[in-house]
């Protein structure tokens, strides 16, 4: 049998995985404008006890591709990651393909991560082309001469879900996602583009809509119980 203070907890519970979902849908709504992030789901499941459970989950599906025209931009069209190195060695994985190049003449994300294995950009030259295969170009001012500065390594996972989220929209490996594989002879790269969020803002509004409605009813039946248990205290006395 539950009584009015199971009850009252069991309220109180399930109101904080609320609150916790909804910070979910903020972060999202948030990031609306950031290139290349994924929406975040917190998955909430209701126990034979009353009592709701939830999981986070991350939606890596593709978001549009967005035209900059600018030669460092790159996007992902389809699944995969780049790998990105830390000042201190940390290696990330992301889809945030806007690049820049540092004082050294590397490609680097723009918080200063090392793309691959170190692609170094010479000061002189006429064009620069990344090509859907990831192979990283240059001509020389004359534009008879075309240098290969190296590849972007496209990566993916079994389980991308299993992914570690980090800062600034990047990822790290982890046992559930398992180890990166390198993906070859795709054609998956959009110079001069970005990734934009994949996020359905719409229908995030719509979820803090409705989690709000459902939150204020929670909190009427839990005063409602509350003011029955204290009066009934009361009787008691």
């Amino acid at each position: 049998m539950t009584t009015l203070h199971g009850i009252i907890n069991r309220g109180i519970v399930n109101a904080e995985l609320q609150f916790e979902k909804m910070g979910y849908i903020s972060s999202n709504v948030s990031n609306y404008n950031t290139n290349g992030y994924k929406a975040v789901r917190f998955e909430q499941m209701l126990n034979e006890s009353g009592y709701l459970s939830g999981i986070e989950r991350t939606d890596f599906s593709q978001g549009a591709i967005q035209r900059t025209a600018r030669d460092f931009d790159v996007a992902i069209d389809g699944c995969g990651f780049i790998p990105v190195t830390s000042p201190t060695g940390d290696v990330t994985y992301t889809r945030e393909g806007s690049f820049m190049v540092n004082q050294e003449g590397f490609l680097i994300t723009n918080d200063g991560y090392l793309v691959g294995d170190g692609i170094q950009i010479p000061v002189n030259y006429d064009n620069f082309a990344i090509r859907a295969n990831g192979e990283v170009e240059v001509f020389s001012n004359d534009g008879t001469e075309r240098e290969t500065l190296g590849v972007i390594p496209l990566v993916n996972f079994q389980n991308p879900e299993g992914l570690k989220k980090s800062d600034n929209n990047k990822y790290y490996l982890t046992a559930e996602s398992g180890e990166p594989v390198l993906l070859k002879n795709h054609n998956r790269f959009k110079q001069g583009s970005l990734e934009v969020t994949n996020i359905d803002i719409l229908g995030e509004v719509n979820s803090i809509l409705r989690l709000n409605a459902s939150m204020l009813a929670s909190f009427k039946v839990m005063e409602t119980i509350n003011d029955m248990y204290s009066k009934t205290l009361q009787l008691n006395q």
